[in-house]
């Protein structure tokens, strides 16, 4: 079978330059197309990395630098520790707990009403196991959790719970 060679030129017909070329029909489907659109999709793939890491970074690093730091939460001052009377809350199987607690309260608290401290701790610590109540991370946890409580019941003015009595029997 004969070899077929095409004369390809890059000017338009007419243009008056005869730069020609050769190209073999092998070679004809071979088309610069293919690696314009390469490089286009590269780009297209480059700018949508840098813009999603742009956006993770402004979103993960926070919203640029004109924002201020939040402000610290101010300090409370310390006041009196009010002493709530022991009492005995039923656990679990017939066992109980002897509870006291004292109760930081701020330096502008008045004297708070130990019964709401009391009505919470039952609350909080009834019906529960000896094992829990006397598992220290569960302790601490109750503990904490019922801080949490008193703070709410009276709206801030106590601060900190101090357990002075915890007898399981």
């Amino acid at each position: 079978m004969p070899t077929e060679q095409r004369v390809m030129s890059r000017q338009k017909i007419g243009g008056g330059a005869t730069s020609a070329r050769v190209v073999p029909p092998s070679q004809e489907a071979a088309d610069p197309a293919p690696k314009s659109r390469r490089r286009l999709v590269l780009l297209v793939v480059a700018v949508v990395v840098l813009a999603a890491a742009g956006a993770a970074a402004w979103f993960l690093l926070g919203r640029g630098g004109g924002e201020e730091a939040s402000a610290p939460e101010p300090t409370v001052e310390a006041g009196e520790v009010a002493q709530v009377e022991a009492i005995s809350i039923n656990l679990a199987d017939g066992h109980y707990l002897r509870l006291g607690l004292g109760l930081q309260l701020t330096a502008d608290a008045h004297d708070p009403d130990p019964s709401r401290a009391l009505d919470l701790a039952i609350a909080q610590y009834s019906g529960r196991t000896v094992a829990e109540v006397s598992d220290p991370a569960t302790r601490d946890a109750l503990k904490t959790e019922l801080a949490q409580r008193l703070a709410e019941a009276y709206e801030g003015e106590v601060i900190d719970v101090y357990l002075t009595n915890y007898v399981t029997q």
